[in-house]
Parts: C-alpha cells; sequence; structure tokens
C-alpha cells in the first residue's frame, strides 16, 4: 500500500502563519498535521504501507523534506518527495507522482484531519472517504445508487443529491488505472477553473464500470483559516485526553501555575503565574508568564507575557506582551 500526499500549497487562508512553514507543518496537538494524517490513515488501512509519497512546492527546504522523510519513516515506510512547479489543480498534483502511481494506493490532501473505525474496502477499485453533513450545497458530495455504491460526483449541488460530502481522501485498488485517465485528461487540456481535476479521472474510471464504495469517517476536521484551526486544535485535544495520552512533557517547569485540561505542553516549557487552559496546545521551549490562555494554539519558542488569551495563534519564536485576546500572530513577529 502507498500514501500519496499532494501538499505544495502553502495555505493563504491561514496567513501569517504558512508564510515560514507551509499549512500541513503546522502542528496539532504538539504535531504537525501531515503526520497525524498519515499516522491515521495508516491505522485504517490496517495493513503495512510501503511508500508514502509527498507533493511539495520545490522552495519548502531541505529541512522539511527531511521532516516529511521522517514522517513515512514513522509509519514504516519508504518516503519519496515529487515537485509541483506550478498550482495547476489536483489532478496535475497527483500526476507529478506519476511515478509511485501503481498498486493499492491512498490520495490524501494534507489539509484535512479525521477520526474514522472502518475497514476498508480493498474488494472494490475505489473508496472515497466521506461525512455526513448538515449543508450539502457548500460540498462537493457523492451520489449513491440503490446499493449504496457511488455513481456520481456532484460539486456544491443546489438540489438535494445526498449528504455525504467528499473529505478529500481516497483509495485506488490500482493506482495506475487513475493515472492512465489523469494523462488523458492532461493531454486533453481539461480544465476547470485553470486547473487539472481528480474528479475527471475519476468519472472516467467510473463510465468504464469500475466500483467505487464510500468510507464514511465519524469526525472531520478541516485546518482551513486560523479559526478553523484553533477549532481543530481544541476537538484533537479533547479526543487525545479521552483516549488518555499522556499530553504534558515531563520537563516543563510549573511556577504557581493551574493547567486545565485537555492541554498540550511541549518539552522544556516554563510556566510561572499562569492558568492554562483548557484546550491550548502549547510547543517546545515557550515561556508564558502572567498570563491567562484558553482555546488556543502556540507553536515553539514563543514568548508570552501578561497575556489573556482565548482563539488565540501564534508562531514560532513569536514575542507577545500585552491584553489583545484572540490574535493571531505569525513567526518571529513582536508585539510588545
Amino acid at each position: 500500500m502507498k500514501i500519496i500526499v499532494p501538499m505544495a500549497g502553502r495555505g493563504s487562508r491561514l496567513r501569517p502563519h504558512t508564510l515560514t512553514v507551509p499549512k500541513p507543518l503546522i502542528p496539532i496537538a504538539g504535531k504537525p498535521i501531515v503526520q497525524r494524517l498519515v499516522e491515521d490513515i495508516s491505522k485504517v488501512l490496517k495493513q503495512p504501507v510501503e511508500e508514502v509519497a509527498f507533493v511539495i512546492k520545490d522552495d519548502f527546504g531541505d529541512a522539511i523534506e527531511e521532516h516529511l522523510l521522517e514522517v513515512a519513516a514513522s509509519v514504516g515506510a519508504k518516503g519519496t518527495i515529487y515537485y509541483q512547479d506550478q498550482p495547476l489543480g489536483t489532478g496535475h498534483a497527483i500526476m507529478c507522482a506519476k511515478d509511485s502511481l501503481d498498486g493499492p494506493c491512498v490520495i490524501a490532501y494534507a489539509d484535512t484531519l479525521f477520526k474514522a473505525d472502518f475497514n476498508l474496502d480493498v474488494s472494490a477499485d475505489s473508496v472515497i472517504w466521506v461525512k455526513k453533513v448538515e449543508n450539502p450545497q457548500a460540498y462537493g458530495v457523492v451520489q449513491l445508487n440503490e446499493e449504496s455504491d457511488i455513481t456520481g460526483l456532484v460539486e456544491k449541488p443546489q438540489e438535494f443529491v445526498s449528504d455525504l460530502a467528499v473529505i478529500g481522501i481516497y483509495y485506488f485498488r490500482q493506482a495506475e488505472v487513475l493515472k492512465a485517465e489523469l494523462q488523458k485528461v492532461l493531454d486533453n487540456n481539461i480544465i476547470h477553473g485553470g486547473e487539472y481535476q481528480i474528479n475527471d479521472g475519476i468519472k472516467a474510471m467510473m463510465e468504464n464500470g469500475m466500483k467505487f464504495v464510500p468510507g464514511k469517517v465519524d469526525v472531520w476536521m478541516d485546518c482551513g483559516n486560523k479559526n478553523i484551526t484553533v477549532d481543530t486544535n481544541k476537538r484533537m485535544l479533547q479526543f487525545l485526553y479521552e483516549d488518555g495520552h499522556s499530553l504534558v512533557a515531563e520537563s516543563v517547569t510549573i511556577e504557581n501555575s493551574e493547567i486545565i485540561p485537555p492541554c498540550y505542553i511541549g518539552d522544556n516549557v516554563v510556566l510561572r503565574n499562569v492558568t492554562l487552559g483548557p484546550n491550548v496546545s502549547l510547543g517546545d521551549g515557550c515561556v508564558v508568564e502572567g498570563s491567562v490562555i484558553k482555546n488556543s494554539l502556540v507553536q515553539n519558542h514563543a514568548i508570552i507575557k501578561n497575556a489573556n488569551l482565548d482563539n488565540a495563534m501564534i508562531g514560532n519564536h513569536a514575542t507577545f506582551d500585552g491584553n489583545f485576546t484572540s490574535i493571531s500572530i505569525g513567526d518571529y513577529s513582536e508585539l510588545v
């Protein structure tokens, strides 16, 4: 089994946090989005993963590429790096990794997290992972027949088709078939809004009689913008806490401070005169003094003083001293 992760987009809706770090590397409850995604997919597959291929921009840098190879190694797989030089859509991004498109394969976009407990139907030609939603007109949804097989994909339907939204994770029993259909999309310049889409390859496979079935997830969490990302961090902390995970590093220094769970606190964090939580993530090396923080996500080596924060997101090596609450500060910023 292989996992292909297209992640060349920087994530403009999450700026300023994605100006220095690609969105899939933003930590959620102390672990980068893409790492949580790969680990969670591996658990659902319940079979060995031999390769994880990442499609990135060529300017992400050596440190990020090395980290991605470590993510692959964490699930016992070989890591492969491919580059997408232009933002030409999902179909184009997948074809940048065409050398890895053979045999059983999962394709997953690295801006979503999920919780699921279902048995992957490896006998089907493809499984499209979906989540039941209250407002299907805001999503791309699947169309089902009487046997609950997927017969179509409809983008933002104005009339009811189904309430099962596509979350951006797909299984293909023979990825080389998808590759052949997407090559036709590229060769025939089939574009929508200036982009080549995976849906055109999938629809061609359906027209050729291949069997597509839904895989239903229990929870679908997005990381689109700052508010949504902070909320996803909150939900992930709650799941981990309920599952009994240890979230506070042993190296944390706590002086006259209270921690209200769930909170993730990384290595070598210092808390002085602080009320922390609930639903806060503090990255490695942070120093927090004289502050009250809840429902917030703080990355590594930030310094926070005299703060009263709620629904805040603070980047790496940032410094904050003040009385603002719902803030969004990028890496290496200072607000004092």
